[in-house]
């Protein structure tokens, strides 16, 4: 088997059902996860346990935000996706952050997620639970 596009599109469901049992589901077991923040910069995560950390630390980090969708394209062994997440602050405005991830397939799984943020400039130091 290999990835598809809506098989990719299940993966971004089970993250923003921020379910992990489900997520890893799609992980091969050497899998890595490189965030988008820590001390790296980002940080990386090796093998199911410590993605699986990894993925719950990023899943908390961001939940004060409401998590939209993006456009997903997978060409034989790599993909791709965007997405963003938005929050209103206490000054009524909306604020977002905007992101890729860039993936390595192995048959329908996922090997690598390296994922990349642009933070805008006006949302100050939210500080990262993934900083060393």
């Amino acid at each position: 088997m290999a990835m598809t596009p809506e098989r990719l599109a299940e993966f971004g469901d089970a993250w923003s059902a921020q379910d992990l049992d489900r997520l890893l589901e799609f992980m091969t077991d050497d899998c890595v996860f490189r965030s988008s923040v820590g001390p790296e910069p980002g940080a990386t995560f090796r093998g199911k346990a410590e993605v699986r950390r990894g993925f719950a630390l990023m899943i908390a980090y961001d939940a004060a935000w409401e998590s939209h969708g993006g456009d997903a394209f997978v060409a034989g062994d790599r993909g791709a996706c965007q997405w963003s997440y938005s929050r209103t602050g206490e000054d009524g405005r909306t604020q977002w952050v905007h992101g890729c991830d860039l993936f390595e397939f192995e048959g329908d799984l996922i090997r690598v997620k390296d994922a990349y943020r642009r933070v805008h400039a006006e949302l100050g130091g939210q500080a990262s639970p993934l900083q060393g």
